[in-house]
């Protein structure tokens, strides 16, 4: 039997594996990580952070086994295989236009070398690409699709493989230092990562929070939602093994996460079938966008002078996190009130965002931005104050976010215009007035539209 090697991306854990248990199979396993200097040198540095304290997870659940490589994978995945004699290498299913390319690549520079590439699995429950609409066609649309993907179903989540023959290479050099450089630069403080910590949060959630989440998840207030995105973003976990625990539990709050699962992979399907919509509107509308360089500076800061945004904003920035209602809402005021073409900003979240999974990211953006899947109409145009004030109706959320304003009490927060010494603590003035950019953005919609 020879050495299988396991090249790892998305699917940075042991247990429901399906490459992992197809290479156990074979013989040795060889366990790669490749950093890719193309995708390591611009991304944000908690990203940075994020997946260096993963990796260092990984490996210590492998005993310190896991072999990290720097480079272009297209020369590394091929050279580390001819390395150790590998006869096959295993990976999960990519399903974004870039990791799809490359994929390409390297298998074809492992034919080459007359090594087999061998693709199990994916990141998702059901496989983008595995549903289909009554003709034959991709859906478009959120409900059919959810209703089909419950009906398809998914298999049950697997163990990690027992009884794995490790084979053993080195590292690159460098690679202990650019981990270390980013985790000691890490701009905030990360969640705990790997494997284990993520299913501690995940019993947490399912102890507590589940049994409200279908109010709560909407609450930033509140810790209602698991905060399970950025350990699914990495494949620390797979959404299999959420839906194992989930069996069975019939609450308005299991049935709420599912849901949210199956618009995680209704994006993916999305992407994997029409791969242009990653950076451009699914369904397109000429609308007159506007390239306002300061007020897009001001709301990247969380400085427009609307406390439920700055909040969002900051926590952004502060957590490598934002509440997904509050996602909503930032991203409206981008797109509705400064008219900015939503790549603008679904480009800074990515940039910061732990869990900045593009197909989820971007659909999401469009979905606001009314150009994107589903019905949804181009005139949601969502109210950064009502919004605030109906869904942190204490102004918590935005004291805990934007201390200018911890002085004042209550749903006070969400307007510091009406109160008296409001502005006492250096908070900026609003840089629009909502109401009458709500008015330019449906004029220029209704253009588009006819």
């Amino acid at each position: 039997m020879s050495t299988a090697l396991v090249w790892f991306r998305r699917d940075l854990r042991l247990r429901d594996h399906p490459a992992l248990h197809e290479a156990a199979g074979r013989g040795e396993v060889l366990p790669l990580f490749v950093i890719d200097p193309a995708l390591w040198r611009p991304a944000g540095r908690a990203k940075l952070a994020w997946l260096a304290a993963t990796l260092r997870s990984l490996d210590d659940s492998l005993d310190g086994r896991l072999v990290i490589r720097l480079g272009d994978p297209e020369q590394v995945v091929p050279r580390v295989a001819r390395e150790v004699g590998a006869g096959s290498v295993h990976v999960s299913r990519e399903n974004e236009p870039g990791g799809m390319a490359r994929d390409r690549r390297v298998v074809a520079a492992l034919r080459e070398i007359g090594v087999e590439g061998v693709a199990s699995g994916s990141p998702y429950a059901v496989d983008p690409g595995t549903l289909l609409t009554k003709g034959g066609t991709p859906f478009r649309v959120f409900t059919p699709f959810a209703a089909a993907w419950r009906e398809h179903g998914w298999d049950s989540a697997r163990p990690a493989p027992r009884g794995v023959r490790w084979a053993t290479a080195g590292s690159d050099g460098r690679v202990d230092g650019m981990l270390d450089k980013a985790l000691r630069e890490s701009p905030i403080d990360l969640p705990a990562a790997g494997e284990e910590a993520a299913h501690r949060r995940w019993q947490r959630f399912l102890d507590g929070p589940l049994s409200d989440y279908d109010d709560d998840r909407d609450r930033p207030d509140r810790e209602g939602t698991s905060r399970m995105s950025a350990d699914l973003h990495l494949g620390v976990v797979h959404p299999r093994q959420l839906l194992d625990d989930l069996r069975g539990r019939t609450g308005a709050g299991a049935e709420a996460y599912r849901t949210e699962l199956a618009w995680r992979e209704f994006y993916a399907d999305v992407l994997l079938t029409q791969p242009d919509s990653a950076w451009q509107d699914l369904r397109p509308l000429p609308v007159a966008y506007d390239e306002p360089q300061d007020a897009i500076d001001a709301w990247r800061a969380g400085r427009t002078g609307f406390p439920f945004v700055d909040a969002g904003m900051r926590q952004l920035l502060g957590e490598g996190w934002m509440h997904n209602r509050v996602r909503m809402v930032t991203a409206s005021f981008l797109t509705k009130d400064l008219h900015v073409w939503w790549p603008v900003g679904a480009q800074h979240f990515l940039d910061h965002l732990l869990d900045g999974d593009l197909a989820s990211n971007n659909h999401g953006w469009q979905w606001v931005a009314g150009t994107g899947t589903d019905a949804s109409p181009y005139f949601r145009v969502f109210n950064p104050v009502t919004q605030g004030q109906r869904f942190d109706p204490d102004g918590a959320y935005v004291r805990r976010w934007v201390p200018e304003l911890a002085h004042l009490p209550g749903a006070a927060a969400h307007e510091p215009w009406k109160h008296d010494g409001g502005y006492d603590h250096d908070y900026p003035r609003r840089i629009v007035d909502h109401a009458e950019e709500r008015t330019v953005a449906l004029e220029r919609y209704e253009a588009a539209k006819s």
